[in-house]
């Protein structure tokens, strides 16, 4: 009696723990199922933990049941199918589909990036002192993070990225002097969720800290308790790859070659059909591929592409066709600083700028050079995002603003 106890009380577990690591971390799993954040920030805070307790409930129920006879073979051949599937999937998708290049990411030079990437294709860039990096969507879409040892222009700076949210953003990876080991987890609200591996925490993608910093008393927009608790971001922007190469001739662009390890370009292989499909639906239809949003807002379309920024507690989005009906530039004041928002048509490119001058600016090109002298890029700029992902995350944003005394294009105000 005691022993079939056991076996099933080992079998509920081991099934219980491993239907909640597929729901929670098996990612394509949220076609399907709805899941609550906090649901998924405990899975990735005990992970480990949870897997071991779930396949060690296995384990007895496997041994009662062989050496004491204890339970049906037929239904502890199920359970072990069941197992293999509910741990092996989101486990294999996440830490080896979706592993990242956090230190060793491949950069080539324009000519040899010309045989893999489209002259209209659109690329994220960061640059510093002269060293210009571009990272295509669709070579940074499955690896999610890369960097590497050199840095960039001698700077510790990493991209990351986050296809749902259609987002990239360089940053530092480092909270309070320490490099984090960032790795891919999941994504909720559309948005990457990173893990911390030294101290376990979950890093939501857009925000830049650690889901236990977080400042649960913050009125208006998320922060960190202490503003130093956080990644430093860096001046991220789009453009188009024949844009890049006009500004950048000697630049080097991100390529995500394939695994020499057979197996590995084989599950490379899936993951990247499977994301190409998913994110192809998700840069077309209104409707969120995987919907565990928490907000909705409808003043824009959901899949409209919006460049936004926050400057302490206040956030300010733009579109680039406002932009565009406003002769190309636009003033405006965000959290108690002049910005600038200047489309430049030679390199296909929409920046934000800090605007220091105490006059309005109404000439700006790619390089930041003014009327008013040369400006600094907005290092909190998220170029392109989705609408329904930077509304889901600051929620109390304004749309086109503009500064006291101008006027919005009525087309699109």
């Amino acid at each position: 009696m005691a022993a079939n106890l056991i076996f099933a009380f080992g079998l509920v577990i081991s099934l219980g723990i491993g239907f909640l690591y597929f729901r929670d971390l098996g990612d394509v799993s949220q076609m399907l199922l709805k899941v609550k954040r906090e649901n998924m920030v405990r899975f990735i805070r005990h992970e480990y933990t949870l897997i071991a307790v779930g396949l060690g409930s296995f384990v007895v129920a496997t041994l009662v049941h062989f050496i004491f006879g204890s339970g049906l073979f037929w239904l502890w051949i199920i359970s072990a199918l069941l197992v293999i599937f509910l741990y092996g999937f989101p486990y294999v998708w996440v830490h080896l589909g979706l592993r990242n290049q956090l230190n060793d990411a491949a950069f080539f030079p324009i000519s040899e990036a010309r045989k893999y990437v489209g002259p209209s294709a659109p690329v994220i860039v960061i640059e510093n002192k002269g060293h210009a990096r571009a990272h295509p969507d669709a070579q940074i879409m499955r690896p999610h993070l890369a960097g590497d040892v050199n840095g960039l222009g001698g700077e510790d700076i990493v991209m990351t990225y986050c296809a749902m949210a259609n987002l990239g953003q360089g940053y530092a990876p480092r909270i309070e002097g320490k490099r984090l080991d960032l790795e891919v987890l999941a994504q909720h609200g559309n948005n990457l969720i990173l893990r911390d591996n030294e101290t376990g925490e979950p890093i939501q993608h857009i925000y830049g800290f650690r889901e236990a910093d977080r400042d649960p008393e913050a009125d208006g927009l998320a922060c960190p308790l202490r503003p130093e608790a956080q990644m430093t971001p860096w001046p991220t922007y789009r453009m188009t790859f024949r844009g890049f190469q006009k500004a950048f001739p000697e630049g080097e662009v991100f390529l995500n070659p394939p695994s020499p390890n057979l197996a590995l370009r084989l599950l490379d292989m899936i993951t990247e059909i499977t994301f190409g499909w998913g994110i192809g639906r998700q840069h077309q239809e209104d409707a969120p591929v995987m919907d565990n949003m928490d907000r909705t807002d409808n003043r824009l379309p959901n899949k409209t592409y919006v460049w936004g920024i926050t400057i302490d507690n206040d956030a300010a989005c733009w579109t680039d066709d406002f932009v565009v009906d406003n002769n190309w530039i636009v003033n405006a004041n965000v959290g108690g600083r002049d910005v600038v928002v200047s489309l430049d048509p030679k390199y296909e490119s929409l920046g934000v700028w800090y605007n220091d001058s105490g006059q309005p600016v109404t000439r700006c090109d790619f390089w930041g050079m003014s009327d008013q002298g040369r400006l600094k890029r907005v290092e909190t700029l998220r170029a392109g995002v989705f609408w329904h992902v930077w509304s889901e995350f600051f929620p109390e944003t304004d749309i086109n603003r503009v500064s006291r005394g101008e006027t919005k294009s009525e087309a699109v105000a």
